[in-house]
């Protein structure tokens, strides 16, 4: 079963949304407008869609493995995360990444910067709190490292 989702392009500049090269399951994003950064600059890039998510869904948006190499960019959060309300009610609620250039840069109109999948929503969790000690299994060896020693 697929779902569907509600796209408005506001661009007729950029590709239609579509699976990676049949490769995968994440969808590039496109940039819709020129943009000129200069290194250490911050600025919010229009990705010229709208798009409303199904009940239940949630998309995240992150940056192309390529997108530093060409580009110089970072994601400014890392990782966006879009809930289902964002875009659902109005084409207003444009789709726009975060960027910073850690070099002098430019994109052009229709460029691959980003992309995203849709993911279901996290199930309701119950925290139980126990005491230190109580959870069992070995100790990986903390954070950054592969438990191996």
């Amino acid at each position: 079963m697929s779902e569907k989702l509600r796209i408005t392009y506001l661009s007729d500049k950029i590709e239609k949304l579509r699976y990676i090269d049949g490769k995968s399951d994440w969808i590039d994003l496109r940039a819709a407008e020129h943009v000129v950064m200069k290194k250490g600059e911050y600025r919010l890039i229009n990705l010229g869609v709208s798009i409303s998510l199904p009940d239940g869904y949630e998309a995240v948006v992150v940056p192309r493995s390529s997108t530093y190499k060409n580009f110089g960019l970072i994601q400014a959060n890392s990782c966006g995360v879009i809930d289902e309300c964002y875009g659902k009610y109005s084409s207003d609620d444009v789709w726009y990444v975060p960027m910073i250039a850690m070099r002098d840069t430019e994109v052009n109109i229709n460029d691959r910067i980003c992309q995203f999948r849709i993911q279901k929503h996290q199930p309701r969790i119950e925290f139980e709190e126990v005491e230190a000690g109580e959870l069992s299994g070995p100790a990986r060896g903390g954070f950054g490292v592969t438990g191996i020693n």
